[in-house]
């Protein structure tokens, strides 16, 4: 945003904090929203399944596993030829270090009465949450850049490589033993909605100087996450306080 100085009239960048604020509440928000679909026990958004297989298979928690991954997919935008931005790097951690910490304040409850709000709102927080990061106009997540820059190296649809990405994550996942049920597919269907209306609830529009891809491009990218605190052993923990058979249970 810029101001007109009334001395020179000459424009003045304001310093963006507004952006800052939005980047990094937004992803405060994506890592809680992340913590409760785990502790919903109803199913997960794709690469979540895939990390809380890899946590299973680990014993480390969930959110190092997605601060892991998400470095990793960040190696793989360097023959892509990708850049990271403030928000792509900020990603990376910050989801990761607010799941953990998330689940360290919010119990497993077995009861159905709570679950089931837990997922709804899960689901509602993570939309609200991709809006507000994605508005701030400081880069994609990891995940989401490895989308665009397929995209750009082979030709295909974003359409076809979002799901082709999110298929391979979603049945590793499930086969490293993450949680696959309703929540997966309650998240499948309301997250575009959702991540479109918050978009363009929180956006402003760029002054013209700094004008970037219309929001709705924007909103096409958004994706799962796509979360370490001292006093939380992670998914070890998940297993000693949610039931030993089951990582999802299905209504």
């Amino acid at each position: 945003m810029r101001v007109r100085s009334h001395a020179r009239g000459v424009p003045v960048r304001r310093p963006p904090v507004h952006r800052l604020v939005r980047l990094y509440a937004g992803l405060a928000l994506y890592g809680a929203s992340d913590a409760l679909l785990v502790r919903a026990s109803l199913g997960l958004d794709p690469w979540d399944v895939f990390h809380q297989g890899l946590s299973r298979l680990t014993g480390i928690s969930i959110g190092l596993v997605s601060i892991v991954v998400g470095a990793a997919v960040l190696l793989l935008w360097w023959p892509m030829r990708q850049r990271p931005g403030l928000g792509t790097v900020s990603n990376v951690v910050l989801v990761g270090l607010t799941l953990d910490a998330t689940l360290a304040l919010v119990p497993y409850h077995p009861a159905l009465a709570v679950r089931v709000p837990l997922v709804v709102g899960g689901v509602l927080l993570n939309g609200a949450a991709t809006g507000l990061y994605i508005s701030a106009r400081f880069g994609p997540g990891p995940r989401d850049g490895l989308m665009t820059g397929l995209h750009r190296r082979t030709g295909r649809s974003l359409r076809l490589i979002r799901t082709g990405i999110e298929l391979t994550v979603l049945a590793a996942g499930f086969v490293l033993g993450g949680g696959v049920g309703v929540g997966t597919v309650l998240y499948a269907v309301s997250i575009g909605p959702l991540a479109q209306f918050f978009l363009r609830l929180f956006d402003t529009p760029p002054a013209r100087s700094q004008a970037g891809p219309p929001a709705s491009s924007a909103a096409s990218s958004a994706a799962g996450s796509e979360p370490i605190m001292a006093g939380t052993d992670g998914s070890a923990g998940i297993r000693r306080e949610a039931p030993e058979h089951r990582v999802v249970d299905t209504i």
